[in-house]
């Protein structure tokens, strides 16, 4: 049974968060509410998983389609923009300190390593993330005007800190929009938030823990699929430029890329995402290597190159089927039975169609593939880099950035009795098997896909 707590948020958040947007809602700087991060794109969007927030170029047009309303809005919110994880931030530090104490020569863009002091922290938002937040709260609610100016928003988030705090900026955003707007809806702020507990024996659809052989798979074993072959053919090349670069430091391969994480957790441990010197070091054409490396790690791992992995999304699928169709949670996986058959905890029905929940890219990534959003993706190729295109509009930069955002619609047509849903990634619409040209599919038919995770997926193989 899962912990649970339910959160007052506190307009302090808010002021705070909104004394720290004007910068980047300029419409002259690169990092803007409506396009997300796009200073520096041939490197920027090209860091994995550690990409800030982007627009996400669409074949099909991102605005709602003519003759349509929306009648029902959901966010799936990646955290912002943090500092590394405890055990990263130690390595990171210890490889600044190998390279100042071994090597004897500091020349050119590497020169600042010489007298740079290891400043990131550990696991939580930073400034940037707040940030990344609070504009999201803005779009989402510009984008869903129409109905957040008269329906309350539902907000649950996944129990660790940094998820927790962005949805409280991003709620802020959401609010400060609404007072913009002059919406008389203000009377539920500040807004509650549904914690689910992230214990390891906790039921949290947005956190993975209690599929005993997921949880337990050997990382070398999976690494194998993807990264370390990878590794043998990309990273042997860098790391021999970068210590004729730093002669005496002798890094290993992975130290090399503890180099090109620290590009990306530099910037955006800057409030203004001004990029770090550590971008400096490598070439752009490395950078793409560097992403396609975090995209062998995550779909091996999360995706569907893992047995198991779109198994850990299919709870949250089945809820969200529930949403979209006003009927009970019908589901025997990692779903909280008591939470969702409660109209406290799990609000379906009339007046219930505004939604928020926020997560992990780990989990987001499980979820995407137990929707069938990337059916089109193959088998991710160990030996070559394969651009998003190539690879059915799947990248880790371009699905799990920080503050990544998944939009559901369900939309009304003029003439039409059949109602529609449509999926947007990062802005981009994501082209369904069912769908039309306008990225939208009859409701009935997309709901008819589901049945990996109607069936449970591959629950019953979590335990034997």
């Amino acid at each position: 049974m899962s912990a649970v707590v339910l959160l007052v948020l506190g307009a302090a958040v808010w002021a705070n968060a909104a004394s720290n947007t004007t910068t980047a809602d300029n419409s002259t700087s690169c990092d803007t509410v409506l396009r997300g991060y796009q200073c520096s794109p041939e490197i920027s969007h090209f860091w994995g998983q550690y990409s800030p927030y982007f627009e996400v170029p669409s074949e099909i047009s991102a605005d709602i389609p003519d003759q349509c309303k929306v009648t029902f809005a959901q966010v799936l919110s990646r955290h912002g923009a943090r500092d590394p994880t405890a055990s990263k931030t130690k390595a990171y530090n210890a490889t600044i300190q190998k390279i100042q104490a071994n090597s004897y020569s500091f020349e050119g863009n590497a020169a600042f390593l010489q007298n740079i002091e290891y400043t990131l922290g550990a696991d939580e938002l930073t400034t940037f993330g707040e940030q990344e937040l609070y504009h999201s709260g803005i779009k989402f609610y510009k984008r869903y005007a129409s109905l957040a100016r008269s329906q309350h928003m539902f907000v649950r988030a996944s129990g660790e800190s940094r998820v927790i705090a962005s949805g409280q900026f991003f709620t802020d955003g959401f609010h400060q929009a609404m007072v913009d707007d002059k919406s008389n809806l203000t009377g539920d702020y500040p807004y509650d938030m549904l914690i689910i507990s992230e214990d390891e024996t906790a039921n949290n659809t947005m956190s993975h823990a209690i599929c005993t052989n997921f949880e337990n798979e050997d990382d070398d074993i999976i690494d194998a699929r993807g990264q370390t072959p990878w590794n043998e053919i990309w990273l042997p090349p860098i790391a021999n430029r970068i210590n004729d670069q730093l002669p005496g430091a002798n890094l290993t391969q992975a130290e090399v890329t503890y180099l090109m994480d620290l590009c990306p957790f530099y910037t955006v441990a800057d409030p203004e995402g001004k990029l770090s010197d550590f971008c400096e070091l490598f070439f752009e054409d490395e950078w793409k290597q560097y992403d396609y490396y975090q995209n062998l790690g995550k779909y091996y791992h999360y995706g569907a190159g893992d047995p198991l992995g779109p198994t850990q999304g299919v709870g949250y699928v089945n809820e969200l089927i529930a949403r979209l169709t006003n009927t009970p949670v019908e589901d025997h996986t990692s779903t909280n039975s008591t939470l969702d058959s409660d109209p406290e905890t799990f609000p379906i029905g009339p007046g219930h169609v505004l939604f928020a929940d926020f997560s992990h890219d780990n989990d987001m990534t499980a979820i995407f593939f137990a929707l069938g959003l990337y059916n089109d993706t193959e088998p991710l190729n160990n030996t070559q880099v394969q651009t998003a295109e190539e690879s059915g509009g799947w990248s880790t930069s371009w699905t799990v950035p920080f503050a990544a955002r998944l939009y559901v619609e369900k939309l009304s047509c003029s003439g039409e009795t059949d109602e529609y849903v449509r999926f947007l990634v990062n802005d981009r619409v994501i082209p369904l098997s069912c769908a039309d040209s306008d990225g939208k599919c009859k409701l009935d038919a997309f709901i008819d896909t589901l049945d990996f995770a109607k069936s449970g997926g591959n629950w019953s193989a979590c335990f034997n």
